[in-house]
Formats: structure tokens, C-alpha cells, sequence
């Protein structure tokens, strides 16, 4: 919080499994098991993960400081 006063924001992405080329090497059985767990039914998208870092790169985040934002498919708020 030291640097709150200066606009410099510290935040962080918690994602969960993200549907990535490491991630198609995987054998079905691992990656269904991954899918199951997500209150979405999927893994996420890059661009997802990307879409929520752009959130915190824009002005509309300037009240977020401090903040674990969990990309998860919802995965933790069940």
C-alpha cells in the first residue's frame, strides 16, 4: 500500500486451468478431470485471462489496489 498515493496499483490473476498448447498435450483422461472441477464446464480461454489483465490495465480499475482477482470459471466461490 505504500505506493497507493503515487497511482501505483498492485493486483494479481489467480486463473485457473486455461485452455493453452501445454494443456492439448495432456492426455483426455487429465483434461476431463480438469473440466469436471469448473462450474463452467470448460477450461478458459487465454484471451479471457487477457480480458481481465486488460480490465486492470485501464483506467476502470483505478479503485482496485491490493486485489487477487480469481479467473477461475468460478471455481472457488463453489
Amino acid at each position: 500500500m505504500t505506493y497507493a498515493k503515487t497511482k501505483i496499483r498492485f493486483n494479481a490473476i489467480a486463473p485457473d486451468y486455461v485452455n493453452t498448447a501445454l494443456s492439448k498435450t495432456l492426455p483426455e483422461s487429465v483434461t476431463s478431470t480438469m473440466v469436471e472441477r469448473m462450474p463452467i464446464g470448460r477450461l478458459l480461454e487465454p484471451e479471457e485471462i487477457a480480458n481481465v489483465a486488460l480490465f486492470l490495465a485501464s483506467d476502470l480499475s483505478t479503485a482496485l489496489t491490493g486485489a487477487v482477482i480469481n479467473a477461475d470459471g468460478g471455481y472457488t466461490a463453489q
